[in-house]
């Protein structure tokens, strides 16, 4: 009998691997409720948060759920896979790729752009990403925007809960779907994106890479509404890319490089577009069903470039990444260009002198 509940066990365990089904959350479905919880906001007959005499709501361990996140994901936290959300240094982070890095949250001046050195220019750091809230690591609510621009998402609650089921689905990277979130502070009314993300102890690369495949700007619409459809004049974001998009994609290898890439192999991570045929391996470029969505410019969690950019739009070439602010220089990821590539605007736009397709 024992060894027939095994064999049962074990062939469940092996369907739902197959089927594709999300089991892996910390160890194995969710977390151990005494990792993120605390019984009695007590332990040891202390209070868990000695600020919060009265205890931490939902009996969290700390003030915060975004604390609670990154008293693990951080990179002096207890993450074992080599892979965190928050560095400990921002002038020699974790390499900038998938989401970005909440430490440029705490850089005084992002600004490259001519004279982006003197104070009354300066763009301070929560300019650079989605400022969560988490006390413990000096993370503050953004000073600006009460609510997420083009939305009505309160700025105050804004923390990794926010974006992330701490309790796991079967979503990637856990994101949120339709429905209630943060103990049904906020709704969602777009489900979560269709899309496959590559192991979290191995590193992003033009051929390993999050496969964006459908939904993305709609997903970031529950918060930012239609902060970039077309009517307000701005960047469209969920739209197909044009057939000469498409084709500059392809070709476009770098400034030193713009007419002789190979489309078939011009597939770049740090201007990821949307397809319904992504893998986590596509070396392509775009195809009719392509879309840029707004993951093809912006990151999730922060970047040192303003606006949570990929790359930094107020640079002219990449030789002055870094430069004005002194904060961390963003990695050129067309090097063969040096320090004469320009914006990766150019990816689907180019502008570049010297353009074939633009002359």
């Amino acid at each position: 009998m024992r060894k027939a509940l095994l064999v049962g066990t074990l062939s469940i365990a092996v369907a739902l691997s197959l089927s594709g089904i999300a089991l892996a959350f910390h160890d194995g479905g969710v977390a151990y409720c005494g990792g993120c919880h605390t019984m009695h906001n007590s332990q040891d007959g202390q209070p868990v948060d000695p600020n919060a005499p009265n205890g931490n709501s939902w009996l969290l361990k700390d003030e915060t759920p975004s604390d609670v996140c990154l008293s693990c994901h951080t990179q002096t936290g207890t993450t074992s896979n080599g892979r965190y959300v928050l560095s400990a240094n921002m002038l020699a982070p974790q390499s900038e790729q998938g989401a970005g890095d909440f430490v440029f949250l705490l850089e005084d001046n992002l600004n490259d752009g001519h004279n982006g050195h003197l104070t009354a220019n300066f763009i301070p750091g929560y300019k650079g990403g989605h400022s969560i809230v988490a006390p413990s690591k000096n993370l503050a609510a953004d000073p600006t925007f009460t609510m997420g621009p083009g939305g009505s998402f309160p700025s105050s609650i804004l923390g990794c809960t926010s974006c992330h089921d701490p309790h796991g689905n079967e979503h990637m990277r856990l994101l949120n779907t339709t429905g209630p979130i943060q103990d049904g502070l906020y709704t969602f009314t777009n489900p979560a994106p269709e899309a496959a993300g590559i192991s979290t102890s191995s590193a992003e690369s033009n051929a390993n890479h999050t496969a964006y495949q459908g939904g993305m700007s709609e997903w970031c619409s529950n918060c930012h509404a239609d902060f970039h459809n077309s009517t307000h004049n701005l960047h469209p974001s969920g739209s197909t890319l044009t057939g000469e998009e498409a084709t500059r994609y392809g070709i476009y290898a770098g400034t030193a490089n713009q007419n002789g890439g190979d489309p078939t192999a011009s597939y770049l991570a740090m201007v990821p577009f949307e397809d319904p045929a992504m893998t986590i391996t596509s070396a392509g470029g775009p195809t009719a069903n392509s879309k840029v969505m707004c993951l093809t410019c912006h990151r999730a969690h922060a970047t040192t470039g303003p606006d949570i950019g990929r790359w930094d739009f107020k640079i002219t070439v990449w030789s002055e990444e870094g430069v004005e602010s002194g904060s961390w220089a963003m990695p050129n990821p067309y090097a063969g260009s040096g320090a004469d590539q320009r914006s990766l605007c150019n990816k689907c736009h180019n502008k570049d002198e010297g353009d074939e397709l633009n002359p």
